[in-house]
Order: C-alpha cells, then sequence, then structure tokens
C-alpha cells in the first residue's frame, strides 16, 4: 500500500485496519509454535499459578533458616522530629543525646572539675591555647596511687628533670579523686604545689588537660625558660592569676 500524500496532519492509526485484516500473516514467534496472539487470547508466556509455587517449594527444599546467633538485625534508624529544627528545647536535647551516647560535645572548661593559671605578666590567652592542646607535651608522670609524700617526691623530682632536659610543656596525671570523700586530694596538691610552693617561680601557666589527655584528671604545666627572679618573687605572695 502506498502512503497517501501527506496533507500536514498526523495520523498514527491510519494504517491499523489494514495491519488488523493482515494478522493472520504475521510471522510465527521463533520460541512458539503459534503465531502471537491478539489481544483478549492466553497466551504461551501464561505460567499456572500452580506450577509457580511447586517450581518455588522444590527450589527452597534445601534451605535451612539463619539461626537466631548468626542472624544480623537491621536497626531502624530513629525518626527525625519534623518541625523541631528551630525549637531550642529540641536543639538542646539533641546536644544532651549526643553527649550521653558518645560524649560528643563534652567540654572540660565547661565543669566545675576545670582548673588554670597564669603566672605573672603571662597573658591568659596562653592558658586557653596550653588547654586547646597548642603546646606539645614533651613528658609526663602518673601519680596513680601514690600517698601524698610518695607524690611529691615524684612530682619534685619530675618537674626538676624536665628543667634540666630543657622541657617546656609537661603533664601531670593525677586523677579526678571521685572516691574520695571530701574534694580531690592528689588534685588539689598538685595545684598548692603549682602555686604556692617553689616550684612557682618556674611555672608560667597550667591547665586541665583535653578529654583525650585525662581531661579534669590530668593537669598540663608550661615551663618558664628562666625563673622569676627574686625583685618579682619579692612580696608577691600570689604570683596566679
Amino acid at each position: 500500500m502506498k502512503p497517501s500524500r501527506s496533507s500536514g496532519i498526523f495520523r498514527p492509526f491510519e494504517c491499523l485496519k489494514t495491519l488488523l485484516e493482515n494478522r493472520s500473516k504475521l510471522p510465527v514467534h521463533p520460541t512458539f509454535d503459534s503465531p502471537i496472539k491478539s489481544f483478549g487470547e492466553k497466551s504461551n508466556l501464561e505460567t499456572d499459578p500452580e506450577d509457580d509455587r511447586k517450581f518455588f517449594e522444590k527450589a527452597m527444599a534445601d534451605v535451612k533458616p539463619i539461626s537466631k546467633e548468626d542472624r544480623i538485625e537491621n536497626t531502624p534508624l530513629p525518626r527525625p522530629l519534623v518541625g523541631h529544627e528551630n525549637d531550642e528545647d529540641y536543639e538542646t536535647l539533641a546536644c544532651l543525646k549526643n553527649l550521653v551516647n558518645s560524649g560528643k560535645g563534652f567540654v572540660v572548661a565547661d565543669t566545675p572539675e576545670y582548673i588554670e593559671g597564669s603566672g605573672y605578666k603571662v597573658h591568659p590567652y596562653i592558658t586557653k591555647r596550653l588547654h586547646r592542646g597548642d603546646f606539645s607535651i614533651q613528658a609526663h608522670i602518673d601519680l596513680h596511687g601514690l600517698n601524698v609524700n610518695d607524690a611529691k617526691a615524684a612530682f619534685d623530682e619530675f618537674l626538676k628533670d624536665s628543667l634540666m632536659t630543657k622541657k617546656r610543656a609537661v603533664m601531670v596525671v593525677h586523677g579526678r579523686g571521685l572516691s574520695s570523700p571530701a574534694r580531690p586530694v592528689l588534685k588539689s596538691k598538685v595545684y598548692e604545689w603549682l602555686t604556692c610552693g617553689p616550684w612557682r617561680k618556674w611555672i608560667m601557666a597550667f591547665s586541665s588537660a583535653r578529654l583525650c589527655d585525662g581531661g579534669a584528671g590530668a593537669t598540663y604545666i608550661l615551663l618558664r625558660q628562666s625563673p622569676l627572679s627574686k625583685r618579682f618573687m619579692k612580696g608577691k605572695r600570689h604570683l596566679f592569676k
């Protein structure tokens, strides 16, 4: 059939009648012996549901269920609360949840256990930098398990050795003293030795350590290159602020 001259109108079904009249002349499907079925007739591709069920049971005959011990359960993610993104209480609860679950957001400097001090004519910003970890710790000592007298002797020997070997930033681990009935004993003594003892002239600054180094259970110490002279020490009982 020769196509008619185009009139500019799109007629997609113009030849449909002729195709339907000649449907008996359609080629045979390469897989099946019968010609392609017209609409409404049952195709050879259709299967019996009962045969599908038997085939599935046969395929699953040797399958064994996974034991409870080896089973990996999918833990559903918590559903976000919609509409509370700008709610201050929602943000506070979210921060508290992260703090309890993972410790994220915990800042040692915001706790009552935090201690710090800067020496005479030392800018307080040095203390902040010390706590922030800007100074590489070159030596440390652990006073855990020692009584006050033994801890004092070990502390003195440690600072003496640090000064003789030209170390500037050191750390003393004393614990948080949570088992003490009153205030933490060793931690209080370390604070006293740094601010009131003979070592105060060598102390430039000190602060509680970062969480990764023990937090409030340890103290960073920044040592001077040379001690304060007697004219600065005279009449100044408190050199720290």
